[in-house]
């Protein structure tokens, strides 16, 4: 019988600065997290630790960003942003800007963001190394339970967003179920469970986005859990010579 998932969002946590300790924070929230769970925090607080928060006032836009801005009806210092942290514009048009980011995510607007942000006219940044991120996180943890970075992404072909892992440690982020048989004895030929994306998922239904719940402990995966650090949400990325639509 497959166990139940829980989700507990972690309370009380203050407003995330530079610099700020994480682990400290999430320990001393003094909620019980065990080896075999799973933490997911929200890519805003790990970005926000990591100091990856800009003012654009400092951002000095190219020609190309300010004819990309005024063809989208965004600012010109923002667009900047959106190409500096990403290799490749594949979409700019209808008001939106997809690119694919530095560390090979697909997402509008590079993971560039201004909600939660307390400051006005600053930008938060996707973190440069999220599965680092999660690798450092997990082994600050007492007990080492597995990490998952995670943020919102737009889907392809479905309204609305979901919580996707950018980061993870400890978890096998893939479950590779091809070769088996289901319940007919069929033999699997495509199945491959997103396992860090739907811990990430998991958690964001349990937790308030326009609150400071930046922290959710999910139990009930234990069976993913491993003792290493694993590959990271790098081996999500689907490879280029697979990708249909780029």
């Amino acid at each position: 019988m497959t166990p139940g998932l829980v989700a507990e969002p972690v309370p009380g946590l203050p407003e995330i600065e530079p610099g700020t300790d994480l682990a400290a924070l999430i320990t001393a929230a003094g909620i019980d997290i065990g080896a075999s769970d799973v933490v997911v925090v929200s890519q805003k607080a790990v970005s926000k630790a990591e100091g990856r928060v800009v003012s654009l006032a400092g951002v000095t836009p190219t020609p190309r960003a300010r004819e990309l801005a005024a063809a989208l009806g965004k600012e010109p210092e923002l667009v900047q942003l959106v190409l500096d942290e990403s290799v490749e514009v594949l979409r700019a048009e209808r008001g939106v800007l997809i690119t694919r980011t530095r560390q090979g995510f697909v997402c509008a607007n590079s993971g560039v963001d201004r909600s939660n942000v307390p400051a006005d006219g600053r930008a938060c940044l996707l973190p440069i190394d999220p599965d680092a991120s999660a690798r450092r996180l997990r082994a600050a943890l007492p007990g080492r339970p597995a990490v998952v970075v995670a943020d919102s992404f737009g889907r392809a072909w479905r309204l609305g967003q979901a919580d996707v892992a950018i980061g993870c440690a400890g978890l096998r982020p893939l479950d590779d179920r091809r070769g088996t048989a289901d319940h007919h004895g069929r033999e699997l030929v495509a199945t491959v469970d997103a396992i860090a994306d739907q811990a990430a998922s998991a958690a964001a239904l349990a937790r308030d986005k326009a609150g400071r719940e930046a922290v959710v402990v999910v139990r009930g995966l234990e069976r993913y859990v491993t003792a290493e650090d694993g590959p990271g949400a790098m081996a999500i990325l689907r490879p280029r010579a697979e990708d249909l639509f780029a």
